[in-house]
């Protein structure tokens, strides 16, 4: 079992920076895959960002890439989401993930845990 906790979200203006944490609980933190996930009021949950569970491995969604930056830091058993130039489609409360392949999936299936999200608005 893997428990899920982010943090990290808030009010922000165009163009600024959010970084946001995903901290785990459980032994086997490392061996896990890991990504974030966001959805709109009305919209359908979006892949932003995912993690192989070695870090050595990096996936984004369209609309982030070249924009936020996930990491793992498997010592501290957290994922980050790094959160450059944000724009007011970019709020959407976001949901951290874990799954137990190699790599990480685009698709909500493919993760077996998730947290319970935490609100990001960017405001134009």
């Amino acid at each position: 079992q893997v428990q899920l906790v982010e943090s990290g979200g808030g009010l922000v203006q165009a163009g600024g920076s959010l970084r946001l944490s995903c901290a785990a609980s459980g032994r086997t933190f490392s061996s896990y895959a890991m990504g974030w996930f966001r959805q709109a009021p009305g919209k359908e949950r979006e892949f932003v960002a995912g993690i192989s569970w070695s870090g050595g491995a990096t996936y984004y969604g369209d609309s982030v890439k070249g924009r936020f930056t996930i990491s793992k830091d498997n010592a501290k058993n957290t994922v980050y989401l790094q959160m450059n130039s944000l724009k007011p489609e970019d709020t959407a409360v976001y949901y951290c993930a874990a799954g137990t392949s190699v790599l990480p999936g685009r698709k909500s299936y493919e993760y077996d845990y998730w947290g319970q999200g935490t609100q990001v608005t960017v405001s134009s």
